[in-house]
């Protein structure tokens, strides 16, 4: 087991977590699959944050209340470990992984609702206790500016800068996953979204020579 409970707090040990998640890695993306040492740093960073444990999320150079944008070269491991840190979680701590590419074509369906749709909370059952509804944006940048009915919208923006707004209200909780580094995303997303994402989510990045997992 990679945690114990202890005073009803789960108390998570990292080698056996590191175990786990490659045992599902393997499950998940084939026999080929494995944590690579030079990863390790970065790794370290995830999984204090991750499993919630503030004070090493401190240490590690992240903020507890912020999200995560988790940058790197195409196939470097980002999307994968987004996926397999949050099964270290109890299933309700679980959030979507969405593609911003599959986002797009939402809106050329469904149009302005789509918008809405991922910028909004939702909330316990208990009366009064409110959930933030954490999302992550998978490959931000491989999305297209689709119309709905004509109207052409840069949806991804528009949804980053509602979620901004519940993150400064209600600490709203944003990750993303992008192959863009920072002056792609001004001239992709515009001036504003790049200065709420720093506010909004702790950077990590991959080396810009990181391994190709998928070959």
């Amino acid at each position: 087991m990679h945690y114990y409970i202890k005073n009803n707090t789960i108390i998570y040990n990292f080698q056996k977590s590191l175990d786990f998640i490659t045992k599902k890695g393997k499950a998940i993306y084939g026999h080929h699959f494995q944590l690579l040492n030079e990863d390790m740093p970065l790794i370290r960073k995830i999984f204090a944050y991750t499993i919630g444990d503030n004070e090493n999320t401190i240490i590690q150079g992240l903020n507890p209340r912020k999200g995560l944008i988790l940058c790197g070269p195409i196939g470097c491991g980002k999307t994968s470990l987004m996926k397999l840190m949050q099964l270290l979680l109890p299933i309700q701590q679980h959030y979507p992984i969405k593609a911003c590419r599959d986002i797009s074509f939402e809106f050329q369906k469904d149009g302005f609702d789509v918008i809405h749709r991922y910028s909004k909370r939702s909330f316990a059952i208990t009366p009064g206790s409110k959930i933030p509804k954490t999302v992550c944006f998978d490959d931000l940048g491989a999305e297209q500016n689709l119309k709905h009915f004509g109207s052409e919208c840069n949806v991804i923006a528009e949804i980053l800068l509602s979620r901004y707004d519940l993150f400064i209200s209600d600490n709203l909780i944003t990750h993303i996953t992008t192959n863009l580094d920072a002056a792609d995303i001004e001239k992709m997303y515009g001036q504003r979204v790049r200065s709420r994402l720093r506010e909004m989510v702790n950077l990590i990045s991959f080396e810009e020579g990181a391994v190709d997992k998928r070959k």
